[in-house]
């Protein structure tokens, strides 16, 4: 048996006794509504910041909302962090991830701007990647509501969020100044198979009937470069990267060999694995307190690879 943290484990017992359909048997419309629930029940509360502010970013099938977070104003130029939300491009918002947002400017002290990019299914592939694109053009250009001159950009998400900053460094790095990307459980390889996405396919929140669901809404090209990055044929220029898996996560696999890909073409990498850790962890830190530990010890690690 793997190893299981226990604050893991009884959240996972929460979970097993819930009565109601799981997300993959739903509408999306409806995962989302009990993804926003599940947070309600299982994060903690997010902290007081000197400014929260919704903004709109001009976007190629419209307006893109956005949230901004600044726990003080910068005093001059200064870097943004600018965050792609995960949910398997189908669930998740701009709410489900305030509190991870909140705390990430908090503690850091950079700007952070939520990208609240389009959903699938009613905006399949590759509509989330041009949306998040967009905005990290727009940020680069140091508009007036962001509130300072922008020196550069650390792109940073979680599960499907870490595939769309991997994507966008990639597609950005020799136009907009970027200093970092910061890959959460990241999804990267859509041809994927064995080892991790077997051992914890059941029982360990991600599952692999959410995969498939995800999968059969956003309608990718597995091969594509954008659907899977770790198939990419250019690996030059990228910025530094900060890696972070779990250790009971489908996913876990992946993110590792994207790692090690990045530092075998000759990338600044720091990897971090958190054992007895489960996917989605930074949006149940109420529930699994440890999470909060292991988001403190990620935020140490971009601050080490940033200096």
């Amino acid at each position: 048996m793997p190893y299981v943290r226990e604050d893991v484990q009884n959240a996972l017992n929460l979970l097993a006794q819930a009565q109601g359909p799981q997300m993959h048997e739903v509408d999306p419309e409806t995962a989302r509504q009990m993804m926003k629930a599940m947070g309600g029940l299982m994060e903690r509360p997010a902290p007081a910041l000197k400014r929260k502010e919704d903004i709109r970013i001009p976007g190629p099938a419209g307006a893109i909302p956005a949230r901004i977070y600044q726990n003080a104003a910068p005093s001059g130029p200064a870097p943004v962090l600018t965050y792609f939300h995960g949910g398997g491009w189908v669930i998740g918002d701009i709410e489900t991830h305030d509190s991870l947002c909140a705390e990430i400017a908090l503690q850091t002290g950079h700007t952070v701007v939520s990208i609240d990019y389009r959903l699938a299914p009613e905006a399949p592939f590759p509509a989330a990647t041009e949306d998040c694109l967009a905005a990290a053009r727009w940020i680069a250009g140091s508009p007036a509501e962001i509130g300072h001159k922008v020196t550069g950009q650390i792109l940073a998400g979680d599960s499907a969020g870490g595939n769309l900053a991997a994507v966008v460094a990639r597609e950005t790095a020799r136009e907009i100044p970027l200093i970092a990307q910061w890959l959460i459980y990241p999804g990267v390889d859509m041809q994927a198979n064995g080892g991790s996405m077997e051992e914890f396919a059941e029982g360990y929140m991600l599952t692999a009937e959410g995969m498939a669901w995800f999968t059969a809404h956003y309608a990718p090209d597995p091969n594509h470069p954008w659907a899977s990055p770790m198939q990419a044929t250019e690996w030059d220029g990228l910025p530094p990267a900060m890696v972070f898996t779990c250790g009971l996560d489908p996913l876990r696999d992946q993110g590792r060999a994207y790692a090690a890909k990045l530092v075998s073409t000759g990338h600044r990498v720091i990897f971090r694995e958190a054992a007895g850790q489960i996917h989605g962890c930074m949006q149940t830190r109420g529930a699994i307190p440890s999470g909060q530990q292991d988001l403190l010890d990620q935020l140490a690690d971009l601050k080490a690879l940033l200096g």
